[in-house]
């Protein structure tokens, strides 16, 4: 994509309307647009990362396997009522149309997503023992709404967000622990595709109204509002709010750390029969009696992914982008005028790179080299390529820079660059 095409621009100055780094980077770059307190729009190039979570994540839920569909963000009321919840939330957004019916604007699905599966599920062969049979599983990514009393922290808390949930039903314990382990392994691995891997940790949270105890995935990250005890033997971590009722590791009795600040990015709740009871939602077992079904949902914040990456990962000059989620792999600067030696090599290479499949943004502007490599730390691609009449002068090469290293500067070859990144 040519960069002066591109819809959006960045700014000189942070916006001085917020306080969090993740959304003072995320506005100034151009990735998104703060519409009101807690709402904001994503641009292009804030679009473009926010599908790569997606396709991650989604790969992932695939793998499980599960299925994808897409359920309503408008809920009724009756849903909610035959739950108990339509009083109890009181970050719940309700509506009223014309005629006086109420609606709700889902915050979560299971309200949504029980009274759906029991129209499809019926028998105990609708529900395979694993790990042989395939499980009974589906997933979306859906925009969802709290009504936050106090939205801060930029995307990491807002009204309006975008979230990966799954759902999983099961006829038995044994295989929804099956499942859920199975779920947890998958979410361990995006953190580490996305080199979160070493600051990302399995934590023993609070089950709410569903459980004793349910789990958390928190990243560390000083802009967080949860605190949790890390056990350095085995890795799991307790957040704080239940410290009294693990005094230590629940995996392995080990010694827990400090309090330490961090950010739930991903949750895992048992739900047990509290949903299949209020819809009544059973299977008719092997010997023809109903049983009611056993659920678990798995939920993943894909927007507030967006803002702890932008938070944890970005140095002094800007976003640094896990390659896997870049908006683009490259970054394509050539320096001096537009009729220059280096402006014909940069659309000879940028028209090669287009061909390799390679996500190239093309700085074709007439600005200084100063505004072009501002800006390029500012956005935070991968790799930036720089071609000028120094890096031509001897033999055509370009200037290799990897975004998330020291910085370190490289003549290559452009077949040495393609090899390298193709």
């Amino acid at each position: 994509m040519r960069q002066s095409e591109l819809f959006t621009r960045a700014r000189r100055e942070a916006p001085t309307d917020e306080v969090a780094k993740n959304a003072k980077l995320l506005i100034r770059a151009g990735f998104i647009h703060k519409e009101m307190a807690g709402v904001y729009s994503y641009l292009p190039l804030g679009l473009r990362v926010i599908r790569k979570l997606e396709n991650l994540i989604r790969r992932a839920m695939l793998a499980l396997p599960a299925q994808e569909v897409l359920l309503p963000a408008l809920q009724s009321k009756e849903s909610w009522l035959a739950t108990g919840r339509w009083d109890k939330m009181t970050d719940l957004y309700k509506l009223r149309d014309e005629s006086g019916r109420e609606f709700a604007l889902g915050p979560t699905h299971e309200e949504v997503v029980t009274p759906l599966v029991k129209n499809f599920l019926s028998s105990y062969q609708d529900l395979p023992c694993l790990p042989a049979g395939r499980p009974f599983a589906i997933f979306q990514f859906q925009t969802k709404f709290r009504m936050e009393p106090r939205v801060k922290s930029g995307l990491l808390r807002t009204r309006e967000f975008l979230m990966k949930d799954l759902y999983s039903f099961h006829r038995d314990a044994a295989g929804l622990k099956l499942f859920y382990d199975e779920v947890i392994n998958g979410y361990r691995a995006i953190f580490k595709t996305l080199g979160l891997e070493s600051s990302t940790y399995l934590t023993l949270a609070g089950g709410g109204t569903f459980a004793e105890f349910s789990h958390e995935f928190q990243t560390l990250t000083a802009a967080g509002e949860d605190r949790i005890l890390i056990c350095a033997a085995c890795h799991l971590a307790v957040n704080e709010e239940i410290k009294d009722k693990r005094p230590t590791c629940p995996g392995c009795a080990g010694e827990l750390s400090p309090p330490q600040t961090s950010i739930e990015t991903a949750n895992i709740f048992d739900l047990g029969t509290n949903f299949s009871r209020a819809f009544n939602l059973t299977y008719r077992d092997e010997n023809g009696a109903r049983q009611p079904v056993l659920m678990a949902c798995y939920g993943f914040g894909v927007s507030r992914l967006l803002g702890a990456l932008a938070e944890i990962m970005a140095d002094d000059r800007g976003l640094v982008w896990p390659p896997p989620v870049a908006p683009f792999t490259i970054h394509l600067l050539p320096l001096g005028p537009a009729a220059g030696r280096p402006a014909a090599a940069a659309r000879e290479l940028y028209e090669q790179l287009q061909k390799l499949g390679l996500e190239t943004l093309w700085d074709d502007r007439p600005v200084s080299a100063g505004e072009k490599f501002a800006e390029a730390d500012l956005i935070g691609i991968p790799y930036r390529v720089v071609i000028s009449d120094r890096t031509l002068a001897v033999s055509p090469k370009v200037e290799l820079t990897e975004r998330q290293n020291s910085g370190e500067k490289r003549l290559v070859t452009v077949n040495e660059l393609c090899a390298f990144l193709g």
